[in-house]
C-alpha cells in the first residue's frame, strides 16, 4: 500500500487483502478485497484488530452490482493492525488473508491511524 500526500509519496506498506484476489468485490462474503475510489469514513480506537480505519465501501455503484447479481454488498470494510492474533509475530500479517479487508502491523496502523484524516480519498487497487 503506498500512502500518499498531493502526489508526494510517503510510505510504502506490506499488506495482506481478501483471500479471492481475482477482480474487485462483487457481494458480502466473496472474500474480495474492494477496488475503486472511496473515502476514509470513521476510525476506531478500539476495534478487535487493535485501530481501524472505515473505508466507505460499498458506494452507489457498488450496491446496483451486488443486486443485480441477487446479493448484498456487504460493507463493515477497514484498513486494521492485527490485533492481539499474531502478538509479537505480526510481522508475518502477510501470511494471511482476510475477509476483504486491509491488515498493516499493529505499530504501522498506529501510524496511519495518526496520519490519516476523516475524509481522506484513497483509491484501491489490488
Amino acid at each position: 500500500m503506498q500512502v500518499f500526500s498531493e502526489e508526494n509519496l510517503l510510505k510504502t506498506y506490506s499488506i495482506a487483502i481478501g483471500k479471492n484476489t481475482r477482480g474487485k468485490k462483487e457481494y458480502k462474503g466473496d472474500q474480495k478485497t474492494p477496488e475503486g475510489h472511496y473515502t476514509i469514513f470513521n476510525k476506531n480506537p478500539y476495534s478487535r484488530y487493535h485501530k481501524n480505519l472505515g473505508i466507505s465501501y460499498p458506494n452507489a455503484e457498488d450496491k446496483a452490482h451486488a443486486k443485480k447479481l441477487g446479493k448484498s454488498a456487504g460493507g463493515d470494510i477497514k484498513i486494521h493492525g492485527t490485533g492481539t492474533e499474531l502478538g509479537p509475530l505480526d510481522i508475518f500479517h502477510t501470511w494471511f488473508y482476510t475477509d476483504g479487508c486491509i491488515r498493516v502491523t499493529n505499530n504501522e496502523m498506529d501510524e496511519l491511524y495518526e496520519a490519516v484524516k476523516i475524509g481522506a480519498k484513497i483509491e484501491i487497487k489490488p
